[in-house]
């Protein structure tokens, strides 16, 4: 019987600031080598490597504009040869870009208001501080605070502003292919990496499916990031669809191996369905 190969994508030695990308990538690659044959790869040698193997799963592979065009020419060359991809390639949200974001405010969904142009700078809520963002950002790199005299002046084309929330605490929901597995926040809102088990509500799950389900993606892992105003909403932060990172140390036992499971049988599913064209 054929075992599937697996290409894992992931830069091991990234220095993620409060998060060990290594040490979850060996965990998990350790659990998934029952159902597959498996090779770790580095982000900037897919490319080269892809069509060795029956699908290239992408994990802690680090913010792509690092290595914009070595991505690029690996995502081009995936679609041409249309290799399984590990998310899919054709997911909306940060796999795409923040400018989601936009698309979102302007549908109303519960997300921070977000705008790239001069002209819509009235359609934000009035703040003190305002975050403006590149549109390619990833792990806060390029995130700078402004106050409401400065936005006029800004270079826009290729950056993001948003209100800067009074929030209360920061939230995430994790996913495989549609289902829920667990979720974590962070208590204290200057410490964004140190989390803790959350139990969400029916509404909080609600909330993360809707963007889920607005993502269509029919595979893969995404973490919906939300924050908790001081008025008691959640407002989407970001959908991580490319490479989340899912603090796996964070969770028990039983939680963790639930989300391998869920892992695992996914990774089987997209192998036997069709690619798409």
């Amino acid at each position: 019987m054929h075992r599937p190969s697996l290409l894992y994508v992931t830069d091991l030695a990234y220095p993620a600031r409060g998060r060990r990308y290594g040490d979850e990538d060996v965990f998990l690659t350790s659990r998934l080598r029952a159902d597959f044959d498996i090779a770790l790869c580095q982000p900037l040698d897919a490319g080269a490597l892809m069509d060795r193997f029956d699908a290239v799963v992408v994990r802690n592979s680090g913010p792509v504009l690092h290595y914009r065009r070595a991505y690029d020419a690996f995502r081009d060359r995936a679609t041409a040869r249309r290799t399984r991809v590990y998310n899919p390639l054709h997911g909306r949200a940060d796999m795409a870009g923040k400018g989601y974001l936009l698309d979102l405010t302007a549908a109303g969904h519960p997300v921070i208001p977000t705008v790239d142009r001069p002209e819509h700078l009235d359609r934000l809520p009035e703040s003190d501080q305002y975050a403006v963002k590149p549109r390619t950002g990833a792990d806060s790199i390029g995130l700078t605070f402004v106050t409401g005299d400065r936005l006029a002046g800004l270079a826009y084309g290729d950056i993001l502003v948003q209100p800067r929330v009074d929030f209360r605490y920061e939230v995430s929901f994790y996913y495989v292919d549609d289902t829920f597995q667990y979720a974590l926040y962070a208590p204290d809102p200057a410490r964004r990496w140190e989390l803790e088990p959350y139990e969400p509500s029916a509404a909080d799950l609600a909330f993360a499916r809707r963007f889920i389900e607005w993502n269509t993606l029919d595979h893969g892992i995404q973490r919906v990031d939300a924050c908790r105003t001081r008025e008691g909403a959640l407002l989407l932060v970001e959908l991580e669809d490319l490479n989340p990172y899912l603090s796996l140390d964070l969770v028990d036992d039983r939680t963790r191996d639930t989300f391998v499971a869920g892992m695992t049988a996914s990774l089987h599913r997209f192998l036997e369905a069709a690619p798409r064209a």
